[in-house]
């Protein structure tokens, strides 16, 4: 039987402009756009999202009006095979 991995509160958060469209995509939901939406409660363009994430690696971009953007907030990064980068976090 294969054990569990423990799994952590994660927030992220990022500012796009109010009533934008905003999700966040990323290795924990094989990079869905539609999976993890994120909201803007204040109506002052600041996007938040809390997770349950297993222990390790996590490769992530949001997803503001269709443009794929890194985390700004973020310094990890990775080249991706688009050429592009992506955030990465570690959960410890």
């Amino acid at each position: 039987m294969k054990k569990a991995r423990a799994a952590n509160r994660v927030a992220f958060q990022v500012t796009a402009s109010p009533k934008s469209t905003v999700s966040l995509a990323g290795t924990f939901n094989q990079w869905d756009v539609k999976r993890h939406p994120m909201k803007d409660i204040s109506g002052t363009g600041t996007y938040t999202i809390t997770l349950m994430l297993p222990k390790g690696e996590h490769e992530y971009k949001f997803v503001i009006n269709g443009n794929w953007v890194v985390d700004p907030e973020c310094r990890n990064w990775v080249r991706n095979t688009c050429g592009t980068l992506n955030s990465v976090l570690k959960v410890e």
